[in-house]
């Protein structure tokens, strides 16, 4: 008699189980600690993210289910295999890295240190769970554990106009695309009779539901579109990184892509290969209008416009929604091994992207209009802020000395071109020469002569280099992503060999 008892792998489960208790007992905490011993919280927060990498290693290189159906191991709710760990390490690092730039933003008048701490934490494991999820239950319950918190981050910032429109305009779009997304899992259960995402691959659809099965991949798709911020799906993003306190627009640019590339690698490729001809030419089409419009909407962006930085980060993590789509499109004419590109273009753009918003915070510390112009002269003002800086906006433009994004661009390139996607690949090559302009613009700003201050304002200066003392946390931040970011860039190759292998 077989048993219905399963026993379940802890080792497997820990990383997200121990970042979702560290969430439970900051919360809780949060009840007895006095006002001036907040800051114990971040560290707290810091600790629990510091020991779930750690539970990475014992599993690296091996092949760890649980949750799975009685009497089957091909079929389980939970598989840590190398794909899931390479985005566990992106999600939980990107999570760790956004704490460090969080730490002088929370406590006293600012923003409520337990309340921040439990929505990052909260969102971070559900960010964690969704890699190693293998049904489509827990791929929705996944993405929605990260999506909640993250609504409650954006509009965190109390009595802000700003904060509160784009919390408000970021929940509505996304429980629309959820709803859509749901609709779509409903369709693909029907068709097939199973959640189980290897099963769906092998399940012989009834002839007369096929269509059923096709209109329910495609609607499966639009959740993870959202969620990456492709086109059309993307008029989310400016207003809520705008309005959104600057690390939780870090956040949402690395880690909620994460999330959402890693939801639609598992869709198209372990559950639907066999519906390849229908969401192939779907994912090219948005990675083409994606990186357009993100690129475009980016070069529209005035200097002198309120938050126009963050704006131009926020437009410029659209493009590169499109770029990292093109691997996955590619995966459609061609071998799993192309997903690896993505993979590994978005453990590249996790950090470059994470130093930028790191430098953008520095800034808004004396510059809380975040205007472009506002860079102009950081090289006199802080010149190691204005190298790394520097540094970042190369990598996500593809120039030397930031090789690792001209590493990545020309891996994902190549991608298209090996996939007889030729036209994509075109397509691409000239966004990577539209991005070029406002990537440079932004550079030149950097190293201009300051402005000179008017006269009946002599204390401005000191003022503003008194002001400039960076907290330590957000030193360590942005050293530690352009010390990853300059580690990649002198042996890329090992960038793409850790994300490509045994992907599946």
């Amino acid at each position: 008699m077989t048993s219905l008892v399963q026993s379940v792998d802890w080792l497997a489960i820990a990383p997200p189980i121990i970042v979702a208790v560290t969430a439970l007992i900051v919360l809780v905490s949060d009840l007895f600690v006095p006002e001036h011993r907040k800051p114990l919280l971040g560290w707290t927060t810091i600790a629990g993210l510091a020991a779930a990498l750690l539970m990475l290693v014992p599993l690296r290189g091996g092949h760890h289910a649980t949750f799975c159906l009685t009497g089957s191991n091909s079929a389980c709710s939970y598989t840590a295999d190398h794909f899931a760990l390479v985005i566990q390490l992106l999600v939980i690092g990107g999570a760790l890295l956004t704490t460090l730039l969080s730490l002088h933003e929370t406590g006293r008048d600012k923003l409520p240190a337990g309340e921040y701490w439990f929505l990052l934490l909260s969102s971070a494991s559900g960010a964690a769970l969704l890699p190693a999820s293998r049904d489509l239950a827990t791929l929705v319950v996944a993405l929605e554990v990260a999506s909640l918190p993250a609504f409650a981050l954006v509009g965190i910032k109390r009595g802000n106009r700003l904060s509160a429109e784009a919390a408000l305009k970021f929940f509505l779009s996304s429980v629309t695309a959820t709803a859509v997304m749901l609709l779509g899992v409903s369709f693909v259960y029907a068709a097939t009779g199973t959640l189980h995402l290897t099963r769906i691959a092998t399940a012989q659809v009834d002839p007369q539901l096929n269509t059923l099965a096709e209109a329910g991949v495609v609607l499966t798709l639009v959740g993870f579109a959202f969620k990456t911020a492709a086109a059309p799906f993307h008029f989310w993003v400016p207003d809520t990184y705008v309005g959104a306190p600057l690390p939780i627009a870090a956040y949402l640019s690395v880690i909620g892509k994460a999330v959402g590339f890693s939801g639609l690698i598992l869709v198209t490729v372990i559950a639907f290969p066999d519906y390849a001809d229908a969401w192939g030419p779907a994912v090219a089409a948005l990675a083409a209008l994606t990186m357009t419009v993100g690129n475009v909407a980016a070069l529209r962006q005035s200097a002198t416009r309120a938050h126009s930085a963050v704006r131009l980060l926020a437009w410029s993590s659209v493009a590169q929604a499109g770029y990292l789509l093109v691997p996955i499109a590619a995966a459609a004419y061609t071998s799993n091994d192309e997903i690896g590109s993505t993979v590994a273009y978005a453990l590249m753009y996790a950090v470059v992207n994470l130093g930028a918003f790191g430098v953008a915070a520095l800034v808004a510390r004396t510059r809380p209009g975040n205007r472009l112009t506002d860079y102009r002269g950081l090289h006199a003002t802080r010149p190691l802020a204005a190298l790394a800086m520097a540094f970042f906006l190369l990598c996500l433009a593809g120039l030397p000395p930031g090789i690792i994004g001209l590493f990545a661009k020309v891996v994902v390139f190549q991608s298209a071109v090996d996939a007889g996607l030729g036209w994509l690949a075109v397509v691409m090559a000239v966004n990577v020469v539209i991005a070029l302009y406002y990537y440079l613009k932004w550079t030149a700003i950097l190293f201009r002569a300051p402005e000179q201050q008017p006269a009946a304002e002599p204390s401005a200066a000191p003022a503003e280099s008194t002001a400039l003392r960076t907290p330590a946390p957000l030193t360590v931040a942005v050293i530690l992503a352009a010390a990853a970011g300059i580690a990649l860039s002198g042996a890329p190759q090992l960038a793409l060999r850790f994300a490509s292998g045994s992907l599946f």
